[in-house]
């Protein structure tokens, strides 16, 4: 039986450890990532731009107010997003955060990975 090795190479500083295991910050990425809801608001914002609540929840129409809130405060907390308050109005929205933008070329590579491997059926 062929042993299977796992190489990793990146621009930033790699988790290593002398067994393998999950890097953390991989798992954290994930934690962000693979919560129901925040790729697609994170996809709402990068194609809109800086959006009203209203029309973020608008897009997602199976998102609940109360979840949505939820993924946007917690988003603003890792700072993927922020809450925008124009002076003298009413008016808030919420746009990207230059952290946030960076996951541009993820949700990009999710698009093609979903064009080759999901089929029309699947999205019913």
């Amino acid at each position: 039986m062929k042993e299977m090795t796992t190489t990793t190479t990146t621009a930033a500083a790699p988790c290593t450890a002398a067994k393998y295991s999950l890097c953390p910050k991989f798992s954290q990425t994930f934690s962000i990532l693979g919560k129901k809801w925040n790729g697609m608001i994170l996809e709402t914002l990068f194609q809109n731009g800086p959006s009203r609540f209203k029309d973020i929840a608008g897009t997602i129409e199976k998102c609940s107010d109360r979840v949505l809130v939820e993924r946007l405060k917690e988003m603003e907390g890792e700072g993927l997003i922020d809450r925008l308050t124009h002076p003298n109005s009413s008016l808030i929205q919420y746009a990207l955060t230059a952290k946030g933008a960076a996951l541009g070329p993820v949700l990009d590579a999710a698009h093609v990975w979903g064009d080759q491997w999901i089929t029309d059926a699947e999205c019913e």
